[in-house]
């Protein structure tokens, strides 16, 4: 395995085509400022050289924590391959523009519903976001649903990913890879 980004990219299309859900899903695991431990599934939006790319809302609770401790990591599994990828690196935030394009390939449904969400926050019942859903719609009723303020993407950048493949008899393979200096080193290790 010589470029990890290539080896990933490649186990997600086989995730994409194995009738997997949501092959993009994956638990995003960050800390408290006191180091309070906070894992949830997100989504990712985009993977490359850079890093790994998912979009929220910059009010939440995810946000407070990268805001304390950029750092992260990421897991995948996809059961039907009995295979899984952990990813673990700094956060940074992606640039407008590129949050901006992303936010316009959203369904309109999905932009209003940026807009309507106070993330991570208390509501008096399901019934508090349709009436927001209804108030943003109202604001936005035709064309464009520009990107709110409040809501933006983190690139993880990848200093270790490992890649493991389930094995009879726990004869698992795991391989970790590390950047160092810009270059990818591998190491084998035991189950």
């Amino acid at each position: 395995m010589v470029d990890p980004i290539a080896q990933f990219n490649s186990w997600l299309d086989d995730a994409s085509h194995c009738g997997i859900d949501e092959p993009t899903a994956m638990a995003l695991a960050t800390a408290a400022p006191g180091g309070r431990p906070a894992v949830r599934m997100v989504l990712l939006k985009h993977a490359d050289e850079r890093g790994f790319v998912f979009y929220t809302n910059l009010g939440s609770a995810k946000a407070a924590d990268l805001k304390a401790n950029p750092q992260a990591e990421l897991g995948f599994y996809w059961g039907p391959l009995t295979r899984q990828v952990r990813i673990s690196g700094p956060v940074e935030c992606v640039a407008d523009a590129e949050a901006d394009a992303y936010f316009a390939t959203r369904p309109r449904l999905s932009q209003i519903g940026a807009w309507a969400s106070e993330q991570s926050r208390p509501m008096q019942g399901y019934f508090a976001l349709e009436q927001a859903c209804a108030r943003v719609a109202l604001r936005f009723p035709i064309g464009a649903v520009p990107r709110p303020p409040f809501w933006s993407g983190y690139r993880v950048v990848p200093e270790r990913i490992e890649f493991w493949k389930q094995k009879p008899f726990r004869r698992h393979e795991r391989i970790l890879c590390t950047r160092k200096n810009g270059a990818w080193q591998e190491q084998w290790l035991f189950p």
